[in-house]
């Protein structure tokens, strides 16, 4: 089964972000559970945590359909404690969100070293952070975000997933969300059939299916190799159709949210429907 879905917006709570990849005809969606540019945000109230699960149960999201993403301003890698420690206290808070409204995934960017501290260093530090977090909650899996590798950020290779997972003490609450964006921007060719599938096959020789637990589909204004990060809708960059046709045919891509980001809202229930019918025309 192929849970598909996209990025919804969660204004007026988050039982409205239910709505909303409703209206789209999704099964999967990923949201933001406060401001994703703001450190701190008022707690969730019991009634917003009791709207968000009925809404949930309502139209049949699970908790494994559902992928939240955290604040872009947390920095797991940080190379100066103050800003590590307010990186990881923010972290803990959207684990703690993510609790209280029943889900059990909390996507996220690994972090940076700002050219102040080793590669190396870095992705202990983002382990580190990541065991630290795990320690004080419960039920939540910490599902780590491929990246373009802009500027100073890590986790562009899959080498650098794995480094991280191997420091990880209980592997059972961590994961990967692979971006399809990111990935070609970071090296990995998608444009061919024959391409996607190797590039999958070194991501399962490298870090492992199993650890497999989400998807974000976009395709990438972004040149091959660039490092830079910019989305476009599918079919219409430089990624091109055929990946994401392979993708939705690989049985080993199963049970996962699969998260558009792309560029086009208005279009997204369009995406969803394009990405359904290359599984029934098998």
């Amino acid at each position: 089964m192929k849970y598909l879905g996209a990025h919804v917006s969660a204004a007026g709570g988050p039982d409205q972000a239910v709505l909303r990849a409703v209206e789209i005809g999704a099964d999967a969606f990923a949201l933001f559970t406060k401001n994703q540019r703001q450190w701190k945000a008022k707690p969730l109230t019991d009634e917003a945590i009791e709207a968000f699960r009925t809404a949930c149960d309502k139209h049949g999201f699970g908790p494994g359909q559902i992928l939240p993403h955290d604040s872009y301003l947390i920095n797991l890698g940080h190379p100066e404690s103050a800003g590590l420690e307010k990186s990881r206290a923010a972290f803990l808070d959207e684990f703690q969100r993510c609790e209280q409204l029943g889900l059990t995934l909390l996507n996220f960017h690994p972090g940076s070293h700002l050219k102040k501290i080793s590669e190396g260093e870095c992705l202990t530090r983002i382990a580190d952070s990541i065991n630290q977090v795990l320690a004080e909650t419960r039920g939540v899996t910490a599902v780590i975000e491929n990246t373009a590798g802009q500027g100073t950020n890590l986790g562009w290779r899959f080498e650098h997933l794995a480094e991280i997972i191997d420091q990880v003490d209980d592997t059972s609450r961590v994961g990967v969300c692979l971006d399809t964006c990111h990935a070609f921007a970071a090296g990995y060719d998608l444009r061919t059939p024959e391409a996607c599938t190797a590039t999958l096959d070194e991501f399962d020789k490298v870090v492992g299916f199993a650890y497999l637990r989400g998807m974000h589909l976009n395709d990438a204004k972004s040149e091959f190799a660039s490092r830079v990060d910019r989305h476009h809708s599918l079919g219409q960059g430089n990624i091109g159709l055929d990946a994401f046709t392979t993708l939705m045919r690989d049985p080993r891509i199963d049970e996962i949210p699969m998260v558009l980001e792309t560029v086009e809202p208005a279009i997204w229930a369009e995406e969803i429907a394009w990405l359904r019918a290359q599984v029934a025309n098998t």
